[in-house]
């Protein structure tokens, strides 16, 4: 579709639809702008969906230093403001779902509506010591290990029990990708930018209507990570999907899109029963 230059770095985005308030989706640490091919139907029939590959995603430009959260927050305020969008819903899952938060602390005049998927409000110990391993296991260089200890514990074990085909599929590309020394070099970096994020004192700031969506059996972003938000965020509504795990947009892609865009293009008026 489209790159702009920021601070020197191509970001790749892509911008689908022509109607409706502008719907933009953030990826989760490993994925990219095409994990959300089979959404872009859905997703752009009544939103102009914006999509976009954070620094060391997808087709945006790698780079070569240490960065944090807050770099790819200003890409995305950056992304906002040249499309010259007043007011945009965010959407983001995990890692999307952090920088998405940062962003409407940050920027509280644009953005209408907030979406959180499978998303915390800090690193916690327990992802703190995941990261580690994740990078651990990346300076090996090997790609069939790092596939098996960062992608199956994002799915349920229902999921990976029904979807076996899926799964094998999805090892076969995962592992050729991973194998290329120069995208695990990104997967540190990504993993790394998240060590000290913890916005849980701010989150009484959040003053849009926020959805929070949660899995029944995510062990990444545990459900007591979620229901801090939801306690935290005023007015915030929260769905959590039973029986799927980190990936909800794959385990429930149904759900889930109806839950985005439904609460998406809801009426800002309250309605009164």
């Amino acid at each position: 579709m489209a790159k702009f230059c920021f601070d020197g770095i191509d970001v790749y985005y892509e911008v689908h639809g022509d109607r409706g308030v502008p719907l933009v989706v953030l990826n989760g640490i490993m994925m990219s702008t095409a994990s959300w091919a089979a959404f872009v139907p859905n997703f752009s029939a009544n939103n102009i969906l914006v999509l976009v590959d954070f620094v060391d995603q997808g087709r945006s430009r790698k780079v070569d230093k240490d960065y944090d959260h807050s770099l790819q927050v200003r890409v995305v305020e950056e992304l906002v403001d040249m499309l010259g969008y007043d007011k945009v819903v965010v959407a983001g899952v995990s890692y999307g779902g952090e920088v998405g938060l940062q962003y409407a602390l940050k920027r509280p005049d644009k953005v209408k509506r907030l979406i959180l998927a499978n998303t915390a409000a800090r690193t916690s110990a327990w992802l703190r010591e995941t990261g580690h391993k994740w990078n651990a296991v990346a300076a090996t260089g090997d790609g069939y290990d790092y596939y098996m200890t960062t992608i199956p514990i994002i799915y349920s074990d229902g999921f990976r029990r029904r979807r076996r085909d899926w799964m094998n599929a999805r090892e076969k590309t995962l592992v050729e990708y991973f194998s290329d020394k120069t995208v695990l070099a990104r997967m540190v970096r990504l993993t790394d930018s998240s060590e000290n994020y913890n916005v849980v004192n701010r989150l009484g700031e959040i003053e849009c209507p926020t959805l929070i969506i949660s899995g029944s059996e995510d062990g990444l972003t545990p459900l007591p990570e979620q229901r801090l938000m939801h306690e935290k965020i005023e007015g915030s509504r929260w769905v959590v999907m039973n029986g799927c795990g980190h990936a909800t947009m794959y385990e429930e892609p149904d759900t889930f899109t109806s839950l985005v865009v439904g609460f998406a293009n809801i009426l800002d008026e309250e309605i009164v029963i």
